[in-house]
Parts: C-alpha cells; structure tokens; sequence
C-alpha cells in the first residue's frame, strides 16, 4: 500500500496520510517497541475524502495508539521495586532449589530402613552371612545407597564451590551471562521486555549475580548443618510492599483524566484541554500508565519534575529522540546536549497535573493535592524582546518579504530570488507590527472581518462565524482600526481581490494544527528564520516580538499602558468587540491611537504592493 503525505502535524511528524481519494492515519511504531507491536507502522482508514473531517477524526485515532504505546511501556519499566522483588526471589528460588535437591537425596533413615530391610532378607533366606558374596548381594541396596548419598553430597559441593567462583569472577568484569536465562525469564514472567545492551538490563542482571552468590554461601553453610546465615549483601532483603500495583477498572491515570476532561470543572478550551492531556500523559509515561489515580504522591511529582528539567525541547520533534520513553529522553539528552525546557514550561506541566489533582481530591481519589507547593521560582529575563529598528530593517529586507529563490521548501525562503511571497507569511508579521494583534487571531480572519465602518476600515478580531475560529478569552473580542501604513502597503487591494474571488478568508493558506492551533508551522519556520538572519540566538526573540513592538511605540507616543491595553485584548473591551458596531467618536479615537504606533528608522518603503 503506497500513501502519500498530506499535513496534519502533530510536533513534526505527519501522522495524516492519504491513499487515492480516501485519508489514513498513519504513524511509525517507535523504535523500542516494534518488537512488541509486531510491526513498524501502524495505519488506520478515516473513511473520509474530505480533509477536514479527517483532521478532526485522526486526533483520538493517533491518541489511542500513544496510551498503547505508554501502556506497552509501562509494563515494560522496570521500578526500583520490580528489582528488590526479583532479587529476593532469585535468592530465595536459588534456595529453594538448593533444598529440593537435598530432599532429593536419600536420608539416613532410607539407609537404615534399606539396613533392615537387608538384615531380615538374611534372617528369612538363611543366608551364611560368612559368606562375602552372599552378604554383597544382601546388600547391595544399602551400598547403593551410602554412595550415592556421598557421591551426590561431593558432587554437589564441588558444583556449588564451581559456580560461585565463576559467579564471582563474571560480576568482577562485568559478564552476565551466566545470569542472562535467569533475567529472561524474570522478564517474560512481569511482561518486562529489555532488548540485550540495555543499561537496566545490565544492572537487573548484576544484582541477581549477587543475589545468587548470596544463596550458594548459605548453600555451603547448610553443608556444615548451618541453617541460620542470613544475606550479607544489602541489596538481598524481602520485597516490600506491592511493586507493580495495577489500577482497578477505572481507576487508571487516563480513565480517570477522560473523566476530568468531559466535565471540565475550570471550562477551558479544547486547546487548553489537549494540552492538559499532552502534560499528563507525559506524567503518566514516567510513572506508568497502568498505575492507580490513587497512589499519585509528593514522591512521584517531585521525581518527575526533577526529569522534566533535563527534558530536552521539542523532543517529540527530534530525530534524536525517536522511539525513546520520557525517561529514555532524558538520559539520551545527558549525552547529545539539546536545550532543555524552561522553567516556565516546567510549570505549565505542574499546573496542568496540579489541576487535575485539586479535581482528584474533590473527588474522592485523593486526600490531598500532591502538587501544592511544587512549582518552580518563575524565570528571571525571560520576557520577549522587541527589535529593534536595525533588526526591523535587517527583516523587512530581507527574501521573505523582498524575493526569494521558491517557497516550496523552507531553506529557499532565506535564498534571495524571484518569488514574491504575499500569503499570511508576508501579512502577519506587518499586521502585528502596526496593530499589536496576536498572530492566531490575524490568521484566522474571514473576509467580513475586514470591513468599512463610519469611513474607516477595522479588523474585528472574534470568535463569530467560521465554527474553528477561537479568541483567547472574552477581552480579545475587539475592534481594531487598520494602520495607514497597512493601507499603503495595500492590505485592502488584497482583501478587495480575495472577495472577488469568492474567498471566505483573508488568508486562505493559514491552516490550524492537529492541536486547533493556528499557523504553528508558522511560528516554527518563522522562529528558524530569525536564527537564519543571526537575529534569534536562544530565547527572547519571536513573532510575539512584533506584538511587544507595538506595545512599546504607543509608550514612545506617550500612552500609558491603561489606555491602549484594550487594543491588545487586555481588559474590558466592552461590547464592542462582541457584537463588532462602534460609535464613530469612539472609533476615530481608536484610530488615532492604532496610527500613533511608529518606529523611527525602519524602512518599508520598498514594500508597497505593486
């Protein structure tokens, strides 16, 4: 079966694939487990040809395929108390074996009984016990016997003193294979699956050496009638406590999150939602996600908070880290050195558990909330810069917005050519300069958003008509006037040519993400295309550095930020921005302030549309 590739990002990879007329969902097994699964790729039908129902159907396809895989590795993680449990039972199995065998052997009671037994058998056949060969044959069963208990008895001491001196030998340099049958089958029997090489394997295979070293000292010991040696080494002790508790029916991280989500007690948004479950779902990859909603503790978050600061960014983006577990993820990423989340994100992640926790303990599942007081100080210096007019320019000038070699591919974009590019890439990053807008929300914007009102034209920035448009909150509902400077660059020649054309969006080439989220591939590229132009070095700059730019223009124009903190969506912007009708005084005040925002020194003068 040949598919072909065709968008719906989730990270980076493209999980929506399409065969003829009909969309699949298609995703790679990762690396680990495609000696589990069976497989290398799984894929699914849609039963759809049209892309859009097929976005909306392929998210709880690829999201049952990832509890499968967090679930296979789940059973697959091997936990501190998975290891006390099989160390101690090796130890005590060894044991029991060792005692087996001797059970095995004849006692002196056999040897007596055989002894009597020969005894009568020479009373009741005459026998002249005078006689060498009569008595040898007579007994025979009690000689037998007698050797066969010190045949076995020598025997077994030399192979007990054998074998703990070539136990000790291999765990002095590291070889496990005298142990590797004895891991395999501890494996087989918890569903444990470690491919050969594996660290944890390794260490699992070393302690059971020692545990076994521990069982043959008490096995010589008991070849003296010493039957009261206890362990010497400290990691042979009893199992404590239950290593692998599973959730009951319904009672399963994720069973229980699905119904968090379908209340949604704080009413969020789906985006915010998905995201909530991106976050929890990673929490449930380091703890397991066959484990009890119930035991969450202070001791399970802070252990994974203290991975999630090793946690490398974008790592389900990475080839890097393909096919690797979260904890797998952070022990890679103490090799190879990516950039690891900040704390900021860390946070997010807590809050996100810390929400759900506070609904756990409302509910009965929990006594009290184990993410109280866990998040981390908030970062200093990590607020977006804004640029400066010298790095506008350097923008502004360069193949993106002047000419570029093609904008088939990303790496053309920045190669000076031909190509005017005049979609959304072009716009948004100019509409957020002279407007402050958010970019999801200029993205987003239908035809009939950009109108006329009292003789000026506006963008209304809402929620109404297109079902997949969203706002962030009820503030971001408003009216912005359109900078003059937008009016020259010919924003209106271009809306007045797409209506005319049928289209029902101002940017038709804007597409949201498999998350809802708008123009994140977007954002990536653009992110990327900073650092190619030697402005992006690390954190600080973004598209959301246009947005702050124009924060700090009406500042330079002496507004204070209670007078235009409406423009960008903060704080009550009446019923304006709901229902999009404004009095003419209140919008030729809106106006002066919206062309107030200027930047002394940039130059765009050679951006005007032809």
């Amino acid at each position: 079966m040949v598919f072909r590739r065709y968008g719906a990002e989730m990270g980076r990879q493209t999980y929506l694939w399409r065969r003829n007329a009909v969309y699949y969902a298609r995703m790679d097994v990762p690396t680990d487990l495609v000696s589990v699964v069976g497989k290398t790729t799984l894929k699914k039908s849609l039963k759809t040809s049209d892309e859009a129902t097929a976005k909306r159907c392929l998210w709880p396809v690829i999201q049952h395929w990832q509890r499968e895989f967090d679930e296979l590795r789940a059973q697959r993680a091997l936990s501190e108390g998975d290891v006390e449990l099989a160390v101690w039972q090796h130890y005590t199995d060894s044991l029991e074996r060792d005692e087996a065998r001797r059970r095995s052997l004849p006692t002196q009671d056999d040897i007596d009984e055989a002894m009597e037994s020969a005894v009568g058998y020479v009373e009741r056949e005459g026998i002249d016990i005078s006689d060498p060969l009569a008595l040898l044959d007579a007994g025979l069963e009690v000689q037998v016997l007698q050797n066969h208990l010190q045949g076995a008895k020598g025997i077994d001491a030399k192979a007990r003193k054998a074998r703990l001196s070539e136990l000790r030998r291999h765990l002095s340099r590291g070889e496990t294979a005298l142990i590797e049958h004895e891991v395999d089958a501890f494996l087989e029997k918890n569903k444990l699956v470690f491919m050969p090489g594996s660290p944890d394997r390794n260490a699992l295979a070393r302690k059971l050496m020692r545990a076994e070293i521990e069982a043959l000292r008490r096995a010589q010991e008991r070849d003296e009638g010493d039957y009261s040696g206890v362990p010497l080494d400290p990691i042979v002790k009893p199992a404590s406590g239950n290593p692998r508790e599973l959730a009951g029916p319904g009672e399963s991280i994720f069973e229980v999150f699905e119904l968090y989500a379908a209340e949604n007690p704080n009413q969020v948004k789906a985006d915010t939602l998905n995201q909530a479950r991106r976050d929890i779902g990673l929490f449930a990859q380091f703890v397991g996600s066959t484990y009890p909603v119930k035991l969450i503790s202070k001791k399970n978050v802070r252990e994974w908070k203290a991975l999630l600061l090793k946690y490398p960014v974008k790592a389900s983006e990475s080839k890097v880290f393909r096919g690797m577990s979260f904890e797998q993820t952070v022990q890679h990423n103490a090799q190879v050195g990516k950039p690891t989340i900040t704390p900021r994100t860390v946070n997010r992640h807590l809050s996100s558990l810390g929400a759900f926790c506070r609904w756990l303990v409302s509910h009965g599942y929990l006594d009290q909330n184990p993410v109280d007081g866990m998040t981390l100080n908030k970062e200093k210096h990590s607020k977006t810069l804004t640029f400066s007019a010298e790095q506008l320019n350097v923008i502004f000038r360069s193949p993106l917005f002047t000419g570029c070699r093609s904008d088939d591919q990303p790496r053309f974009i920045k190669q000076p050519g031909n190509v005017m590019i005049r979609d959304h890439r072009y716009w948004v990053p100019l509409i957020m300069l002279f407007s402050g807008a958010r970019p999801g929300e200029i993205g987003q914007l239908a035809i009939d958003d950009l109108r006329e009102e009292h003789g000026q034209w506006i963008m209304h920035i809402t929620d109404d008509g297109d079902g997949e448009k969203s706002v962030k909150n009820d503030n971001s509902r408003r009216i912005l006037p359109v900078h003059e400077e937008l009016l020259r660059l010919g924003l209106i020649d271009r809306h007045s040519r797409l209506k005319q054309a049928g289209q029902t969006r101002l940017f038709p080439e804007a597409k949201r993400n498999s998350r809802g989220q708008m123009m994140a591939d977007f954002s990536r590229m653009f992110s990327r295309y900073l650092s190619g132009l030697s402005i992006k070095n690390g954190r600080g700059y973004s598209q959301y550095s246009f947005r702050h730019g124009a924060a700090d223009a009406l500042r330079r124009a002496g507004y204070l930020d209670h007078e235009f903190k409406f423009l960008m969506g903060h704080g009550d912007t009446s019923m304006t921005g709901r229902y999009g009708m404004i009095p003419q005084g209140l919008l030729e005040k809106r106006v002066e302030l919206i062309n107030a925002i200027a930047y002394p020194g940039l130059d765009i003068e050679h951006l005007k549309t032809p």
